[in-house]
């Protein structure tokens, strides 16, 4: 079995999408005797693998790495803006890629953006949740959950925009979960709950509280404009809570290119019409449930631990 490595560039303590994948994947390779090891940036500690989350954030460890043992195994995964905004632009970005063994990507959508040669060594691994709460939505009122921080990447104020566009009835509330990554988000989103009484921020919440938020919400509404292949999306899926959400490549990675609760990306319009559509007509809304449910088996931790060792059995030979 051998050493590993999973560099991240969010430090421990941190409710990021990307310091749950290095924890998830090193629980997952843990399980099938790998000794792993999870840093900020690789401290020169022996390493058969160094397994890098995100291309440009960890290119420094990526260089050393190659530049100390260039015989060993690099896996370099894309987890979202280093693919949808760095890699054009980004020198340390695309020479993570090629200096990496293996890439992996969150969905299968994010393939098409890579250079032919690139392609080639680069394999997708569905990100996965075992999330076990089942879907129990109030009857009350028809609930959509905003998951993720408050950040422009996020777009995420789309939903509450949304809202306010709708008539009081039928009773429609948006709840909105996630850490303001600016002063200026906190302050949108007190400025909203004034304006929109069926709106609520509630903050930063435990990963187990955001699951329970997502359980009791008929919809989840993923407003991106760029994500590498969104955890939350996972966790939906396995609750059996359908989603709502743009039209963006790490969305349709994850959700197929025909799945029918996609809007165009910053259409307010759309996304309003698409919460009454689901609020108001039990079909719409089943229709969204059974789409998702055909993706469940992709988010299985069985699916992506095995994904995950295929990977890593391959970089190292």
């Amino acid at each position: 079995m051998a050493r590993i490595t999973i560099v991240t560039p969010a430090r421990a303590g941190t409710r990021t999408g990307n310091r749950h994948t290095a924890q998830r994947w090193a629980r997952l390779l843990r399980a099938r005797g790998h000794r792993v090891r999870v840093c900020v940036e690789w401290d020169r500690r022996p390493a058969d693998l160094l397994l890098a989350l995100h291309a440009r954030r960890s290119h420094a460890s990526v260089e050393a790495f190659a530049r100390t043992h260039p015989e060993r195994a690099r896996v370099v995964a894309l987890t979202g803006t280093d693919l949808y905004r760095d890699l054009p632009a980004s020198r340390e970005a695309r020479r993570s890629l090629a200096l990496a063994t293996r890439i992996v990507v969150l969905q299968d959508d994010a393939r098409r953006l890579l250079a032919p040669a690139l392609r080639r060594k680069t394999r997708v691994v569905y990100q996965s949740s075992d999330a076990r709460a089942g879907a129990a939505p109030p009857r009350d009122r028809f609930r959509a959950v905003v998951v993720g921080h408050l950040r422009a990447e996020k777009d995420p104020f789309r939903a509450v925009q949304a809202l306010a566009q709708l008539p009081a009835t039928p009773r429609i509330e948006v709840v909105q979960i996630g850490d303001a990554m600016t002063p200026a988000m906190a302050r949108d989103a007190r400025r909203w709950m004034r304006r929109e009484p069926r709106y609520r921020w509630i903050g930063g919440r435990s990963h187990a509280v955001a699951l329970g938020w997502i359980a009791r919400s008929h919809l989840l509404v993923v407003s991106s404009v760029m994500e590498g292949g969104a955890n939350v999306i996972c966790e939906a899926a396995r609750i059996g809570t359908p989603v709502l959400a743009s039209r963006v490549s790490g969305n349709v990675g994850m959700l197929g290119r025909d799945y029918p609760g996609f809007y165009p990306l910053f259409d307010t319009d759309a996304l309003a019409r698409r919460l009454l559509r689901a609020a108001g007509e039990p079909r719409a809304l089943a229709r969204l449930k059974t789409a998702l449910r055909a993706r469940r088996r992709l988010f299985a931790p069985q699916a992506e631990g095995a994904a995950l060792a295929a990977v890593i059995d391959e970089a190292l030979g």
